[in-house]
């Protein structure tokens, strides 16, 4: 496998598994195991049944949680601590078989993708959940497996146009997440009751 096939391979692991881990474990495990895509060797061990049949439990764990409004952001919270670390993880086991610089490179920045797509997912549900109605968060759900699959698709079929894709959805969430996590914390901010000094609402006494 050349070097730009295995850099697509690690950088789509590591974004797709800020969105959805176990989605990604599983898909991974079951297109390697049936020779759909050819995974690195160091990243074989996904194509054991054990592996399959608990990335397959938690992904249906995933799936319901993620289609229920506030549960998704609990969930979201929790795996704050797991999908960053399994993104590097998986980013660095990609490229284990090269340089031990390249993998510990490829690990740093594998965590810090996984982290950013983690952090614009957590921020745009928390904002969405503040709607009442639950239209909008069945699509977004929906949405994100899709890009999970769309995107690890192009990461091992099409790995230059993907990292050309990943590099444009990198400069696109500079941009956005601050915004996204300012427009959460407002978000939070109202339903909790707690304004800032100069925008608390004002009270009139008669």
């Amino acid at each position: 496998m050349d070097i730009v096939s295995s850099v697509a391979i690690a950088a789509g692991l590591a974004w797709a598994s800020g969105i959805r881990l176990y989605a990604v474990l599983l898909l991974a495990g079951l297109l390697g195991r049936y020779g759909f895509i050819h995974l690195p060797d160091t990243l074989a061990v996904l194509e054991h049944p054990f592996v399959i049949a608990a990335a397959g439990f938690m992904f249906i764990v995933e799936f319901l949680a993620d289609k229920i409004p506030a549960v998704d952001s609990l969930w979201d919270g929790i795996h704050t601590f797991i999908r960053i670390p399994a993104g590097a993880l998986l980013a660095a086991t990609a490229l284990g078989d090269r340089d031990p610089a390249i993998t510990v490179a490829a690990g740093i920045l594998g965590g810090t993708l996984a982290a950013g797509t983690h952090a614009a997912k957590a921020a745009s549900r928390a904002v969405i959940n503040a709607s009442p109605e639950p239209v909008s968060n069945l699509v977004a759900s929906f949405s994100e497996e899709a890009l999970v699959f769309g995107g690890l698709f192009a990461a091992f079929h099409y790995p230059v146009a993907f990292l050309i894709l990943l590099a444009l959805f990198v400069f696109l969430l500079l941009w956005l997440l601050p915004k996204a996590w300012r427009a959460a914390h407002s978000v939070v901010r109202r339903l909790t009751g707690r304004y800032p000094p100069s925008t608390a609402p004002i009270r009139r006494t008669p």
